[in-house]
């Protein structure tokens, strides 16, 4: 059985150069299986850092073009702190050309492109997640292809954007108990909802990491179990008000739950790449 390697490329403009590397380079593995996942049009921290969760997610390796030098390092040491690999394929290049042009890099995203009508799409499609990520954009809802419902730290943003990568417009929105729903909720077609939810357990030691990553005490009522089962006992009354697909995230990759939903509305990504 031939094995399997993820590789994820990042780019800030198309990412053709890196992909036809990771594809250049794999051609000589006859044996290996690659799994390639392409995010361009990542100019953005947290953008960024959505994508490098995924890939700790899946071990992937990762061949990046970035001019920014902060995101290439991002890239750099996020991977180094998670045992990933990881290529950079444009700073060396940038680098040994300013030594020997005596220049400076101009630093700027984009200004070779190899565009196409799926290209514009896509970055429709990543751009539509960000603008509508967190609740930013109630009446980004009406327009979504997919609206993913949750509590926090339920995965909505990295499955946004990874779903994006497919062409899908996907928004989410943040829900809770103490939190009003938008009016524009009522009007989406509930087919086109799913509800995110995981165990008080999980979300608790979720939460937890995070609170500390921030230099934070642990334990407070944000990660209490006990508040967080009263969350997702409202949750799940939601969902049933909505008739929504819910999915339990909790023992899911990303990839998994991405095709739960693809099933649900009767499409695949081999349809939604063009």
């Amino acid at each position: 059985m031939s094995k399997k390697i993820n590789i994820y490329v990042i780019s800030d403009s198309s990412g053709g150069t890196a992909q036809t590397l990771a594809q250049t380079a794999m051609s000589q593995f006859p044996d290996l299986i690659a799994e390639i996942k392409r995010y361009p049009f990542v100019q953005t921290e947290s953008i960024l850092t959505g994508i490098l969760k995924i890939a700790k997610e899946n071990n992937a390796m990762i061949f990046h073009t970035l001019v920014a030098t902060e995101l290439s390092q991002q890239v750099k040491d996020f991977c180094e702190n998670n045992n990933l690999f990881q290529f950079d394929c444009i700073q060396g290049p940038m680098n040994m050309i300013a030594k020997l042009g005596q220049e400076t890099p101009a630093h700027v995203p984009g200004l070779v492109h190899d565009l196409n009508e799926n290209y514009f799409e896509r970055i429709s499609s990543i751009e539509f997640a960000v603008e509508n990520d967190d609740g930013k954009n109630t009446k980004g809802l009406l327009q979504a292809d997919v609206v993913l419902l949750g509590v926090s730290r339920t995965s909505k943003t990295p499955l946004s954007l990874y779903m994006a990568n497919s062409n899908i417009k996907v928004a989410n929105l943040p829900i809770g108990p103490t939190m009003q729903v938008p009016e524009e909720l009522d009007e989406v077609n509930p087919d086109k909802i799913i509800g995110l939810i995981n165990t008080p357990e999980k979300l608790s030691r979720i939460r937890k990491q995070r609170m500390l990553s921030y230099g934070l005490d642990a334990n407070t009522p944000y990660s209490d179990p006990e508040n967080i089962k009263k969350e997702l006992d409202y949750a799940k009354k939601l969902y049933r008000k909505l008739g929504c697909l819910t999915i339990n995230v909790s023992n899911k990759s990303i990839e998994e739950t991405a095709t739960i939903i693809l099933e649900s509305l009767n499409l695949d990504e081999t349809e939604v790449d063009g």
